[in-house]
């Protein structure tokens, strides 16, 4: 069983802790957060918080700093907050970046995590599970 879990977390992107995968709704990723819901926490990202975590962790190869000026090179968009905007109208994807890292290593959240501790879900005051457009403020603490 533990295997069935660490696979698919490694499909999505979440194979180390503190980590973030923005993904959409399809229906293969909804099965697979179902799989793994007891161990991440999930919801909407909003286009503010998308911009920002694109902008402070986005991260390509070790020469290239991911910035305006790498985007406006190696894709069709000028900035990351046109990119941001095709994102969120579903224009465009994540992978239409090269060498953009598919995940962002994150910080754990100021604060801490909720009083109910890492391994209760949202609904008991704990940590793990939908949060729906909540997710943004935890990104907001560990960006």
């Amino acid at each position: 069983m533990w295997k069935e879990i660490r696979d698919t977390l490694r499909h999505l992107n979440l194979e180390v802790v503190n980590n973030c995968a923005v993904i959409d709704d399809r229906g293969e990723y909804t099965g697979m957060i179902t799989k793994v819901k007891d161990y991440i926490t999930w919801g909407e990202i909003d286009a503010k918080t998308f911009n920002k975590l694109l902008k402070k962790r986005g991260s390509v190869n070790k020469d290239s700093k991911f910035d305006d000026k790498y985007l406006k090179e190696n894709t069709k968009y000028a900035s990351i907050d046109e990119f941001t905007e095709a994102f969120m109208n579903l224009k465009a994807e994540i992978k239409d970046i090269p060498n953009l890292k598919k995940n962002f290593r994150l910080s754990p959240p100021l604060k801490g995590h909720a009083r109910g501790g890492i391994k209760m879900p949202v609904t008991l005051g704990g940590a793990i599970g939908y949060r729906g457009k909540k997710i943004n403020e935890l990104l907001e603490r560990m960006i």
